[in-house]
């Protein structure tokens, strides 16, 4: 039953690690979104990457519900964490620099 429950957790946890990718859709179609719609997609994005990190350490946390999904999951998310403070780091220091 845990072992399952994880096994729902850990799809969960690589589809919500995968979803920021969906923000190429517009642009494979070159469809220009109004700036509203891209801040709440920004936003979007930065949480699930969030949650998707979250879900893959419960899922990994545990020695019995390690998995190669898990593991995954794990390095997408860490991946787009880095990529995010790197571009946060750099508006930073560009912004500071003018």
């Amino acid at each position: 039953m845990e072992n399952k429950r994880f096994q729902k957790l850990s799809v969960a946890a690589l589809i919500v690690s995968i979803l920021p990718l969906a923000t190429f859709v517009p642009i494979l179609f070159n469809m220009v979104l109004a700036d509203n719609i891209r801040s709440i997609w920004a936003v979007v994005n930065i949480l699930s990457v969030f949650w998707g990190l979250v879900l893959s350490i419960i899922c990994v946390k545990s020695r019995d519900s390690r998995s190669m999904i898990n593991i995954v999951s794990t390095v997408i998310s860490s991946f787009w964490i880095v990529l995010i403070c790197g571009i946060v780091i750099l508006s930073l220091f560009i912004n500071f620099m003018q």
